[in-house]
């Protein structure tokens, strides 16, 4: 009987990993260089003297490089999403009427499902 050869899918479940960039700070990075490459033409464009707007976009990239590298590393792959959703979320609510409690009530009357059993 001939043995069979499985491969096995290793990484399943692990966050896409790039030079120690995790997740969405790839594209991150990669906006941030579009976003350069077409700052840099622009100036281009404008007149700008080449290395007055090389060294501009020199020090861009570099402090781009940095700031997402920074923030893979202190987030993490869902980290920086939570920290935003976080405050997003009301610190109270408040319901200034006593309506939707009153017709709570109301809704619970026996359906259907209730009456077979």
């Amino acid at each position: 009987m001939a043995t069979s050869v499985y491969q096995l899918n290793k990484g399943i479940n692990q966050p896409i990993l790039f030079r120690g960039l995790k997740a969405q700070y790839i594209g991150y990075l990669a906006a941030g260089l579009v976003a350069l490459l077409l700052l840099f033409a622009g100036m281009y464009l404008a007149g700008v003297p080449i290395p007055i707007g090389l060294g501009t976009i020199l020090v861009s990239g570099a402090g781009l490089f940095t700031g997402v590298y920074r923030l893979s590393h202190t987030y993490g792959e869902h980290g920086l999403l939570k920290r935003m959703a976080r405050y997003r979320v009301p610190a109270t609510l408040r319901i200034r009427s006593r309506r939707p409690f009153l017709n709570l009530t109301d809704n619970t009357k026996q359906t259907t499902h209730d009456k077979d059993n």
